[in-house]
């Protein structure tokens, strides 16, 4: 995006990405009807956050890990075969594709394989999700923000054409407190909600710099001489700005108003600040200096973008994307309706006719039955959270797993779905457009093709997965 794209032009071209689809089905479920005691299953990736799948999934007797595809011999591979031999012993063998970025393709090909989970680079993500889904298998896909609509209307045309389901792998849905406050919400603590925030407010700077040997932090180092999320990740604040990583703060918001299931996104405005946090840690620190060569980058990326966003049923929704600056880490939910709100921060809750005019309350832990957080602890985590314990992101990693897992052997829709994925990546390429015409309104496109009227929510009604 070097120059503003004509507004009518840019709709057009939104439009008819999903032109001459209208009459294809919902996706159908990949297994529906079919109960399986056990799932086949691939792994694409196995970096820092895929070789924590693969943990979860090497634990799970209801899981047969066949091939994991990689081309990081050197780094990552190692790794991952002592956590095969580890879990399955020195006689089990895994399949290993690692001759090149493509050999993901061969994995693909084998015929054994009931699923597979991505977890590469973002720009890999959709070319491998529709490879996987016109090879006949179902994938999972990790978050991150599309290159352009068109990636989007790819997803979900593939998955329509195909019949072959697509899960997104949102592991903030699953946070402990966020699923009490959605419980909150469907049992009208809140009242009607009328306002919601969410972001990804993160000091990044020592995952966007390494000093090549290690995944975080040590130097200043990027692209090429980096490793890791180093080595592609810092890129895209180099070149792009807008909201780069929109799922953790919209995902969890978008299961409280429904998004996409009798209600959707309409339409987005997005402002960035100047660029200067990741120059300055560049310049600040002792591998780097004002002399090191990327002291001399241009950084694209504002350090602070905030995304409005309208909805068809009268909400409004705040993003904030904050990764370039020295901060606490931070999602900034808050959850407002004609009641009362919580915020995420402080953790503070204010309900009308219970707490104090004009004062914040403790929404407290689950572990005090008193608090509201004790008496909304969502049905998932009273059953699971053992189960989760010590898993990834506080465990949240363990209930995506499990949903992704638990949806194929039952044969049951995705609770996160092509559609929901979709939307949460679009996020990213018309705030980008937005921010570069000086906050522009840009539309969301309905990927549903009007279905979302009738769809029904169905993400955690339960305790059952």
């Amino acid at each position: 995006m070097n120059k503003p794209l004509h507004r009518r032009k840019f709709l057009r071209n939104t439009v008819a990405a999903g032109v001459g689809l209208g009459l294809m089905n919902t996706p159908a479920r990949v297994f529906a009807g079919i109960k399986k005691d056990k799932v086949r299953l691939g792994v694409i990736g196995v970096g820092a956050r895929g070789i924590e799948h693969l943990k979860l999934l090497l634990k799970r007797s209801d899981v047969d890990v066949v091939a994991v595809a990689d081309p990081d011999n050197d780094f990552a591979m190692p790794l991952v075969r002592k956590e095969i031999q580890a879990a399955y012993g020195a006689k089990r063998k895994v399949a290993e594709y690692t001759n090149g970025p493509h050999d993901y393709k061969n994995l693909l090909k084998r015929g054994d394989i009931d699923a597979v989970v991505i977890a590469t680079p973002w720009e890999w993500h959709t070319i491998q999700a529709v490879a996987a889904m016109r090879a006949g298998v179902t994938p999972a896909v990790e978050v991150c923000g599309a290159a352009d609509i068109q990636e989007c209307w790819e997803l979900v045309n593939t998955s329509e054409s195909t019949g072959i389901p697509v899960f997104g792998m949102e592991n903030v849905n699953y946070r402990r407190d966020v699923l009490a406050v959605l419980n909150m919400v469907r049992q009208g603590l809140f009242g009607e909600l009328v306002h919601l925030q969410g972001g990804y407010q993160h000091d990044l700077r020592a995952v966007k710099f390494n000093d090549g040997k290690q995944y975080y932090g040590g130097g200043v180092e990027f692209g090429e001489k980096g490793l890791s999320e180093a080595k592609w990740r810092t890129n895209h604040s180099v070149h792009r700005n807008g909201d780069l990583y929109p799922t953790h703060g919209l995902g969890p918001v978008n299961n409280m108003i429904n998004t996409n299931r009798g209600n959707r996104l309409l339409s987005l405005t997005s402002v960035a600040t100047k660029s200067r946090g990741l120059h300055k840690y560049i310049v600040d620190h002792p591998q780097g200096g004002p002399n090191h060569p990327n002291a001399k980058v241009e950084f694209k990326l504002g350090d602070i973008v905030s995304t409005l966003i309208k909805t068809n049923n009268g909400e409004t929704i705040l993003l904030s994307h904050d990764t370039n600056l020295p901060r606490p880490y931070s999602l900034n939910f808050r959850v407002q309706g004609t009641n009362g709100l919580w915020m995420d921060d402080f953790d503070s809750i204010h309900i009308e006719g219970t707490s104090k005019p004009h004062s914040w309350e403790k929404a407290g832990s689950e572990k005090d039955p008193e608090s509201y957080m004790g008496k909304y602890d969502h049905p998932l985590w009273k059953r699971y959270g053992n189960d989760a314990s010590g898993a990834g992101h506080g465990g949240m990693d363990w209930f995506v797993i499990n949903s992704f897992i638990e949806s194929i052997k039952r044969g049951t829709d995705y609770q996160m779905d092509v559609y929901d994925l979709a939307t949460w990546y679009a996020i990213t390429p018309l705030s980008e457009q937005s921010v570069l015409e000086g906050g522009s309104v840009q539309y969301i496109p309905d990927f549903t093709r009007g279905k979302w009227i009738n769809r029904k929510p169905n993400f955690a009604l339960n305790g059952e997965y």
